[in-house]
């Protein structure tokens, strides 16, 4: 495992998720995996990974996530430098989902069950149940925007009926994921290629009015809050590409599929948000003022559920982690009804910023150590990581994951409230103590991620002896 394979993945997985996986079934109509210690049928070729990732890139959170590159701590991005901060924060967001990609296909295992081999299966849990956290959140919060953008179409209603069948919707998708994934690429990425091309035609006819007094201060900041955005996939890419044919496949159809439509997602966004003085709450109405735009806004409010569709899945397998003989069927339709009924409760979404740079500090750093480990530590070792229900605990990796923590931390801590503010107090408090406020020159992202790997490859040495 010195290398990443251009070459197809053959069933059975390789010899790193040996302990871990038995042969399932196989062949074109073969669905994932009931549980966790079955091997993955390998149906999934570039096109289908390219048309899923393209359309998790587009998003009705993203149109309105442009408002986080636009003005950056009350003060406003020029167009040139909120572009730029879109086009690198997606790329460096997008490599990292590639990796995870490669990852997932090599190994032939869940997202959450690849992290027994970096701290031991114990261990793993914790990263575990902040995934589940996070792709609970996530899921709630796109059933709640799915409902927003039913209410502009239809032009009122039930918000609660809206939830339900989201809800429901996303249930089913659950239930098969890889024909879900089928339908999207033969139907839904066409549709919602037509919908943007629409969009973006109509909406450029108008014109793009520059922001006051914009400039680049900010832009490193904008920069880790689209990385943030994309980064949130990372500890969910291995749950569908440990379905590829190769691993060039998996990579490629990641990064190309994301980038591409996620730099246009947040384009189109940034166009229309100009347009109504940045007031992100009148963003859907706009695509509904143009000519003919609520049939094509119709296919961006459906299509919005291969969101939802992926958080809940996810979260199931993220689950199977912690309770591996338990049918994913199950899970999924009990966590399809769990988000639903929070979606139906949580109305207060004022935190989400805050939200985003929790998740960022989180899994940027984690995604740093785990590729280190897994392509030059312990993956390098014969046989690989161990992914088995008894691999033991590995305690060396979890030192740079919290240093790439606290420094994510330390250049930029989630400023939460209420219950939570006695967190964004202790790293202020930490930033004081030792002398580290944020700079222009300074990221997030992109230091919480060389630091880990910097020294997780100084660890290497021990890390191969499974330390």
């Amino acid at each position: 495992m010195t290398s990443v394979s251009p070459s197809p993945v053959p069933p059975p997985p390789p010899s790193s998720s040996a302990p871990l996986l038995h042969q399932g079934s196989a062949g074109p109509r073969a669905e994932a995996p009931l549980l966790l210690d079955t091997a993955p049928p390998r149906t999934l070729g570039f096109r289908d990974q390219a048309a899923f990732w393209t359309n998790l890139g587009v998003s009705l959170i993203g149109f309105q996530s442009a408002a986080t590159v636009l003005v950056v701590n009350g003060a406003n991005l020029s167009v040139p430098a909120a572009l730029t901060a879109v086009v690198v924060g997606t790329v460096v967001g997008s490599v990292m989902l590639g990796i995870a990609a490669v990852i997932g296909t090599r190994s032939g295992a869940p997202a959450m069950a690849i992290l027994r081999g970096l701290f031991g299966t114990r261990f793993s849990y914790l990263p575990t149940v902040l995934n589940i956290v996070q792709c609970l959140g996530w899921g709630v919060f796109e059933l709640t925007v799915i409902a927003m953008g039913a209410h502009t179409l239809f032009g009122g209603g039930p918000h609660w009926l809206y939830v339900l069948a989201a809800g429901l919707l996303t249930t089913v998708m659950t239930i098969r994921p890889l024909g879900a994934i089928a339908v999207l690429r033969k139907y839904v990425a066409v549709a919602v290629g037509l919908a943007m091309l629409f969009f973006t035609v109509e909406l450029l006819r108008r014109g793009v009015p520059a922001p006051a007094h914009g400039s680049w201060k900010g832009f490193l900041p904008a920069t880790d809050a689209v990385i943030a955005v994309s980064i949130s996939f990372v500890p969910l890419a291995a749950d569908y590409t440990r379905h590829a044919r190769s691993t060039r496949s998996s990579f490629w159809g990641a990064f190309t599929g994301y980038t591409f439509s996620q730099v246009w997602c947040y384009v189109v966004g940034m166009v229309a948000l100009l347009q109504v003085g940045n007031d992100s709450d009148r963003i859907f109405s706009t695509f509904m003022g143009i000519t003919a735009g609520w049939v094509f806004f119709a296919v961006l409010v459906l299509r919005e559920a291969d969101q939802s569709f992926a958080n809940v899945y996810s979260t199931a397998m993220s689950v199977q982690n912690l309770l591996p003989r338990v049918d994913r069927r199950v899970l999924t339709v009990l966590l399809g009804a769990l988000v639903t009924g929070l979606a139906l409760l949580v109305t207060d979404f004022s935190e989400y910023e805050a939200f985003l740079g929790l998740i960022g500090a989180v899994f940027v750093p984690l995604s740093a150590v785990l590729a280190v480990d897994f392509f030059f530590g312990a993956g390098r070792r014969e046989g690989g990581w161990d992914l088995s229900e008894g691999a033991p605990a590995r305690w060396l990796p979890l030192l740079p994951w919290a240093l790439g923590f606290a420094v994510y931390q330390l250049i930029y801590p989630a400023e939460l409230t209420g219950w939570a503010s006695g967190w964004t107090t202790f790293w202020a408090h930490a930033q004081n103590a030792l002398h580290v406020h944020p700079q222009v020159w300074t990221s997030a992202s992109l230091f919480s991620f060389a630091v880990p790997a910097l020294v997780t490859w100084l660890l290497t040495p021990l890390l191969r002896r499974g330390r």
